[in-house]
């Protein structure tokens, strides 16, 4: 089998060189090139067009997902995979408007990186099972008008948010008093994963604290069923 030549997109050097020691092991994976942000990797890719790029989303100057669409005018042939911490349906939906070939997870193992990357080159979409999930629930709300309903009877009118079901998870934990390093312990995740699903949440809800976050579910319950 043919080496898969890959260029590694993320802010964080420690990252980069954890991702290179993995995908190296076994030599099924060639990493010729690696960027520190979105215009970089762009730069890089137009260069030395390689098979993959391997991008995180927040980066500066440019971030994954502008990068990705970039890559269809610059270097058509070479996919994205889309490698985050963030579950967020969001990103995961619009890494798929952008033209990503597939979107993977930080905490993904070995073995599933290197069958997403396999797939990739062949031609296939990527995706875990999990982020799977989340598309398939964004098109379906996309499709239906999402979950807002109401009746003649003056029933109240539910708001999609847009929360996944693993920011359900947490907000339902956040919800009855756990901390951030309990709900990592419970779901066996990192504390900064964790924090950075909490601050989405409260975007979305449009929240500032958690006393806040309190009284929007006391006030809308349907947020945590």
């Amino acid at each position: 089998m043919d080496t898969i030549k890959v260029i590694l997109a993320d802010d964080h050097v420690i990252v980069r060189n954890g991702i290179k020691i993995l995908l190296e092991s076994e030599g099924e994976v060639e990493v010729i090139a690696e960027a520190s942000n979105g215009q970089e990797a762009v730069d890089k890719v137009k260069q030395l067009k390689p098979d993959i790029l391997i991008s995180d989303i927040r980066m500066p100057i440019m971030n994954g997902l502008e990068a990705t669409a970039e890559l269809k005018k610059v270097s058509p042939d070479t996919k994205t995979l889309i490698l985050s911490m963030h579950d967020d349906e969001e990103y995961i939906i619009k890494s798929v408007e952008c033209g990503a070939s597939g979107y993977l997870l930080k905490d993904t193992t070995k073995e599933e990186f290197v069958k997403a990357l396999r797939s990739i080159l062949e031609g296939h979409k990527y995706f875990s099972g999990d982020i799977s999930d989340v598309l398939v629930n964004g098109y379906l709300n996309k499709n239906t008008g999402g979950s807002a309903s109401s009746s003649d009877s003056g029933t109240m009118v539910k708001t999609d948010y847009h929360i996944t079901k693993r920011e359900k998870q947490i907000l339902q934990l956040v919800y009855e008093g756990h901390s951030n390093k309990e709900i990592a312990d419970e779901l066996g995740k990192s504390i900064r994963t964790i924090e950075t699903h909490r601050f989405n949440i409260m975007k979305k809800l449009g929240v500032g604290n958690i006393t806040e976050l309190i009284r929007k579910i006391d006030s809308e319950p349907y947020i945590i069923s």
